[in-house]
């Protein structure tokens, strides 16, 4: 194969011929995240790559490989010393956009930054927010309920993980959390690369503005306190204002923009599978579970990258010092080596060994809010409107490249 791929035999399904007859392009040598079609044929193509495609190359903008198995994204991402974080997560990008801080850095930055913001996201802090969560949850339903109908996302879904992240951990008005929330989807999504720099720097300047509003106020013991009081690095620096603003642009950015995803994917499946939603329903119990197998099945990030510090092999591919790689968290969590009939949903499955938080020191910090807030959505509405469908013609639209983000849901009951 092309790019240093080599196999021992050629798999018909995967020659460039066949690939391109069947998706569009030659997924293995010419992949794309920001594909139209693989926006609009998500699942099959995920599945079929952790099937066939260990790794695979794209040539957009600097190029890029992406890591599919299992096995090798846990691995990667393990190995921070030659998969860094250091430049970035993204591929492609934007000029001028400064890095996210603990995200976009490595240990022993990363470990300074993650000891002391942990504990106000653990989860015995993160449960006790689950009343306010669930308070925030019915004042949402009340809006609508009556009306028999709401467009979930915007109405719902894009609502419920800011008003949780800003009123519990962050303290910022959520009056602002519309502008934010498009900021972020629009530095994420926008075609033009000019345009997602111009979104981020809206984002980067408001927060920049609260945290310095903050430092002026007394303390309150939460967590932009404790980004405020900072860290000292290894070195015996201080860590810079700089440094301290990504980590709220960065937090801020986690907490509004990938819990929609699963909370709106899981309400669309609940609502075109009744048996499921009455399942739920009848034992309760299996919510938990449900969550983790909603979580692994419609995963928000995509992929997230790093930078190869040194030549590496993967899977039969190499891969040159220097080269960006995605770790294809999407594909992981559907790995058919670590657990049968991945291409199904089963809210009964045993031991999900996904990847939708992460893997390894960057693990997602905001995992515990996460299934806080999820299990308060499945809950709640289940309990607050039992029968509901997708309003004729409202299907979900979505958008995707390293994440993926549900535009609209039309339900009605």
């Amino acid at each position: 194969m092309n790019d240093g791929t080599s196999r021992e035999s050629i798999d018909p399904e995967t020659t460039p011929e066949a690939l391109v007859e069947r998706f569009g392009r030659d997924l293995i040598n010419d992949f794309d995240l920001d594909d139209p079609a693989f926006n609009d044929r998500f699942d099959e193509t995920l599945n079929f790559m952790v099937r066939k495609c260990p790794v695979v190359h794209s040539t957009v903008g600097k190029g890029y490989y992406l890591i599919n198995t299992q096995d090798d994204v846990r691995a990667a991402a393990q190995n921070w010393q030659t998969f860094s974080s250091a430049k970035g997560y993204m591929p492609n990008r934007p000029d001028g956009l400064p890095y996210l801080m603990p995200e976009e850095s490595d240990p022993p930055i990363h470990t300074r930054w993650r000891r002391v913001l942990n504990p106000h996201l653990s989860p015995k802090v993160c449960a006790s927010y689950e009343q306010a969560v669930r308070d925030d949850a019915n004042e949402l339903i009340d809006r609508f309920i009556e009306r028999g109908e709401c467009e979930f996302i915007s109405e719902f879904g894009a609502l419920l993980p800011g008003w949780a992240f800003f009123k519990n951990v962050l303290g910022l008005p959520i009056d602002d959390l519309a502008m934010l929330v498009n900021g972020v989807e629009e530095g994420t999504f926008a075609p033009d690369l000019d345009a997602r720099a111009k979104h981020f720097a809206g984002v980067f300047e408001y927060l920049e503005t609260h945290l310095k509003w903050r430092s002026t106020q007394p303390s309150r013991g939460d967590l932009i306190d404790t980004i405020l009081a900072g860290v000292t690095y290894d070195d015996g620096t201080i860590a810079p204002w700089e440094h301290k603003v990504s980590i709220l642009v960065d937090l801020t950015f986690g907490g509004i923009a990938t819990t929609t995803f699963v909370m709106g994917s899981a309400i669309h499946h609940l609502a075109t599978h009744p048996d499921q939603r009455q399942l739920l329903i009848d034992q309760p119990v299996l919510v938990e579970n449900a969550i983790e197998e909603y979580a692994r099945f419609f995963p928000p990030v995509v992929a997230l990258g790093r930078t190869a510090t040194s030549d590496v092999e993967v899977s039969g591919t190499s891969i040159k010092e220097g080269e960006f790689v995605m770790l294809a968290y999407a594909c992981a969590s559907r790995d058919p080596r670590h657990m049968d009939e991945p291409e199904k949903i089963d809210v009964r499955r045993e031991g999900i060994p996904h990847s939708t938080f992460g893997v390894g020191p960057h693990r997602c910090i905001g995992s515990n809010l996460a299934r806080v807030e999820l299990t308060a959505t499945l809950e709640e509405w289940l309990k607050r409107i039992p029968e509901f469908r997708v309003k004729s013609g409202g299907e979900p639209t979505y958008v995707t490249g390293f994440l993926r983000s549900m535009r609209s849901l039309h339900l009605e009951w």
